[in-house]
């Protein structure tokens, strides 16, 4: 049967200086007359005020023991490193004093390599995040321009040192490979460099084409799938050989450094979304349900007064392929235990499937344990197919 798992918040921050022509995320260009920031704040405020009825609410209980505790806080977007330090720091503020917030909490907060960006990091620390995740991207200036970028390689770089002065000590590089007519050599001394700063974490993903954006109207010239192919196992073997642990498709961590707030999304955990475009999830044991929840896009929408979440269930016969395509994303994979109590369905409804993707080396099964093989990392699509 359906447990509560534990639980994350995520708030969006909708704005950037620019749109970059790969990206689909729900982000803005920066109005004319500046970003409504304490108007957005005070919005923010608001709905983490509403946030233990709209628990409880989930629970069908109203008691304060029935509550959790935010495990982890993410701070996405857009580009939330334009916001002031003193913003985040009222948000954290406001979960302190709903005592929502856990005391060992991870805060991550995203940032850009930008000058004024970086120049606020010691105050974000002040404020409380106690996790940088810097958007680097590349360190090529050719591959940075090309992807839109507004930063240098040099001040990605000079953006970590300034982390690190701001007594930063977990840190995530995000960095993509496969850029428009990348080598195989380009792509590598990117990873090189970024191993060469030592963060705690680095997120190396492929650039892909998204529906809806520039790249995707406007293709330019990709490296082929067989040099993809090259560049990443070459990188793997980079970065394990330097003491990274994949422990995602796309996450490399030093050994205890992993992001808590992504795991709980892979292992299907809960999480709250606030803020223009959030997401959430929250799980009702009582009533055996599972409710996906989405705010209103955009920003002057979430600003105006009234309501701004809509709902859905996730019904019972699309669990098994959600959780699976959360899970199977982590190299640790998962027991049949985490199976049940996060979809409230028996492990058996999958097992057959499990064990025909086994033989065919897919997927590697050791009792009530399933984990995916190197080969099955790569299909995971082919995989996930199985159960749609």
């Amino acid at each position: 049967m359906l447990e509560l798992p534990p639980l994350g918040l995520y708030v969006h921050i909708p704005w950037c200086v620019r749109k970059c022509p790969y990206c689909d995320f729900n982000s803005h260009e920066r109005p004319d007359g500046g970003i409504p920031e304490a108007e957005y704040v005070k919005a923010l405020c608001t709905e983490i005020d509403q946030t233990p009825g709209a628990l409880t609410s989930v629970q069908e209980s109203g008691s304060p023991e029935d509550n959790r505790l935010i495990e982890t806080v993410f701070f996405g977007g857009g580009t939330p490193s334009l916001f002031q330090a003193d913003s985040f720091a009222r948000l954290l503020a406001r979960l302190g004093e709903r005592e929502f917030l856990a005391p060992e909490a991870e805060i991550t907060l995203e940032a850009n390599p930008g000058t004024a960006e970086a120049g606020r990091f010691a105050g974000y620390r002040g404020a409380g995040i106690n996790r940088l995740s810097i958007g680097a991207q590349s360190f090529d200036d050719d591959a940075l321009v090309r992807l839109g970028r507004i930063h240098s390689g040099a001040d990605a770089r000079s953006a970590f040192a300034m982390a690190r002065e701001a007594d930063f000590d977990n840190i995530n590089l995000d960095l993509m490979f496969g850029l428009p007519e990348q080598s195989q050599g380009q792509a590598l001394q990117d990873l090189e460099t970024a191993i060469a700063l030592g963060p705690e974490h680095i997120s190396w993903y492929q650039l892909t084409l998204e529906p809806n954006t520039v790249f995707w109207r406007r293709p330019p010239p990709l490296p082929t799938a067989s040099l993809i192919d090259t560049i990443q196992d070459a990188g793997i073997k980079m970065l394990e050989s330097a003491g990274y642990e994949r422990y995602e498709v796309s996450a490399f961590s030093r050994p205890g450094k992993q992001c808590r707030h992504n795991l709980n999304y892979w292992r299907f955990g809960d999480y709250l979304g606030v803020g223009a475009g959030a997401h959430g999830k929250l799980t009702d044991p009582g009533s055996d349900r599972i409710l996906r929840t989405r705010k209103t896009r955009q920003p002057r929408h979430f600003l105006a007064p009234g309501d701004h979440t809509a709902a859905s269930e996730v019904h019972r016969r699309e669990r098994p392929l959600e959780f699976l395509m959360n899970a199977l994303r982590l190299r640790e994979g998962f027991g049949a235990d985490d199976f049940e109590s996060r979809t409230g369905i028996a492990f058996g409804a999958v097992e057959e499937k499990l064990k025909c993707l086994a033989t065919r080396e897919l997927l590697e099964l050791n009792g009530r344990f399933v984990r995916p093989t190197r080969r099955g990392y790569r299909l995971l699509d082919s995989i996930l197919g199985e159960f749609a």
